[in-house]
Order: C-alpha cells, then structure tokens, then sequence
C-alpha cells in the first residue's frame, strides 16, 4: 500500500481527538505518513462531509486510503465500512451517506464490513463513542501500511446497499437553467452550486454574457440580481458580484473581495435554489 492517510472528520482541532487518532495511526506503523484534509465538518453535517471527500480524493495517487468521520449515529447499528473507488483508492467511514457524492461522481467497485473483532484497537471494545480513533483510524493505518489486506477487512457488502442521501441533478432548458447551492468556499464565502460548466456551454452561455440569477429557500426568494459569467474574479469590480466556473468545474456565485455568503445569509443543501436565465434571449 502507499502508506498515504487521509484523515477528515468534524472534531475540530481544540482537543485531542484528532491527536488520538494520529497516535493509533502511528502505533500501527511509525513510517505511515498522515494528513488532514479538514477536521472542520460542521458538526454531524454528513452531506458535507459527502462533499469534501468528493473535492479532494482525485487528486491523491492510488492506494491512498481515506478516514472520514462524521458519525451522529455512532454506537448505534449503522455499519462501518472499508470501499474501494474505482480510482483504487480506499475510503474507511460509516455507512451514513458519507460515500454519496463518491459513489455518483467517482464510483465504488467493492464495499466491505469492518470485522470488529479483527479490525478494532486493541482494549477499547467497551467503549462505543469514538470509533474514529478505535475503528476508523486503526483499521485505516492497518489497511495503508499493509499490516491487513483488503479482503481481511472484513466480509463483502454489496455496493447497492451503501447509504446515499437525495442527490438532485442540475437541469436546464431554453427557459434557464436550474441547479442547488451544494456547499460553500467557506473562508470566501463563496456559493458552489451543482451546475457543471458542460451546461453553461450546451445553453451557449459565454464569458461576458450578463445572466439573471435567483435564490431561494424553501421557494422564498433570498436573493435577485444581474450578475457577469467572468473569466476570474477581476473581470467584476470590488463588492460586484460575479458568475465563475470553480475549481471542480461547476458554477460559482461570488463577490470579488466579499462573502456573497454572509450579505445573503445563505446556506447550503437541498432547499438552497439557483436559477440562471438570460435577459437577452432563450438558451440554446
């Protein structure tokens, strides 16, 4: 194995949970090397948790294996799982909806159980709230340094019995096009929505073009507007709001040098509405 783990959970970093779990890690195998992708998940937030997994993992070589913690349901019957993406690389986590935007983006090829009895830090089986450091992490470090194969993690799950959360596409026609609010660049404040750039080029949308945008909540309008489709934050002037493709390749909403976040009060999920048309003509 590559040696490579992933930690991501919504702990925070203000005590010593994460220290804990980097200290299992290490006890396994000294030379494993660990890195963070967030620990700041907003509390019990699984679509989040869904979604940053989902941000990073392409761009980690194979092998590469991934603790994700966002666990509200902990010490319950949910299961604890070990999969493989079909970039081969592994994600360790509960089966709570975590792997949802890996699973419709990426693709899983196998999913296997984690066998406690094997796969569980040594004297802590009498302790049913921290299985990121006595589950997660533990059979993570196993499975990246090689102490364990894959096929010891546990018996085989069928992938079609993964939990998803509801997954809405983006859509549009010649009326506008119509998306979600996924998540937020959170020190930024900006809005990621769920509309790929591929729509934008089908709607014959171009740089430049100024388009009508509208958010609502729960069908309560939050916000109206003209806003510019730029190129980068430059071609909007200061406190301006403009339209740009992010870095995974989906539609953004942003204020150049502000949160377009916090003047709105908007948040992110399912209710979180986006509409685009164009003022001058019928998309393409």
């Amino acid at each position: 194995m590559s040696k490579h783990l992933v930690l991501q959970t919504d702990f925070g970093l203000s005590d010593g949970a994460v220290s804990a779990m980097y200290g299992v890690a290490l006890s396994v195998d000294p030379s494993i090397r660990i890195f963070n992708l967030t620990h700041e998940i907003t509390q019990h937030n699984i679509w989040e948790g869904s979604y940053r997994l989902f941000q990073t993992i392409n761009y980690w070589p194979e092998e590469t294996v991934f603790v994700s913690v966002v666990d509200p349901g902990v010490g319950t019957d949910r299961l604890s799982v070990v999969v493989k993406t079909a970039k081969n690389q592994y994600i360790v986590t509960p089966n709570n909806g975590t792997l949802t935007h890996i699973k419709d983006s990426v693709g899983i090829v196998e999913a296997r159980i984690i066998d406690e009895k094997v796969n569980r830090l040594p004297n802590s089986g009498e302790s049913y709230t921290f299985h990121g450091r006595d589950v997660y992490a533990y059979t993570g470090a196993r499975l990246a340094s090689g102490v364990i194969s894959y096929e010891e993690v546990g018996p085989t799950l069928d992938v079609e019995k993964l939990v998803e959360l509801p997954l809405t596409k983006a859509s549009y026609d010649k009326e506008g096009i119509e998306g979600n609010i996924d998540i937020l660049d959170i020190r930024f404040g900006n809005l990621w929505t769920n509309i790929g750039r591929e729509i934008f080029i089908e709607a014959g949308i171009q740089y430049g073009d100024s388009l009508e945008v509208t958010i609502e909540n729960n069908r309560r309008h939050i916000y109206k507007n003209i806003i510019k489709f730029g190129r980068s934050f430059a071609d909007s002037h200061l406190g301006e709001p403009i339209l740009f493709v992010n870095s995974l390749d989906k539609i953004g909403v942003a204020i150049n040098q502000g949160s377009f976040a916090k003047a709105y009060h908007i948040e992110t999920g399912a209710n979180w509405k986006i509409s685009i048309r164009s003022m001058e003509r019928k998309f393409s």
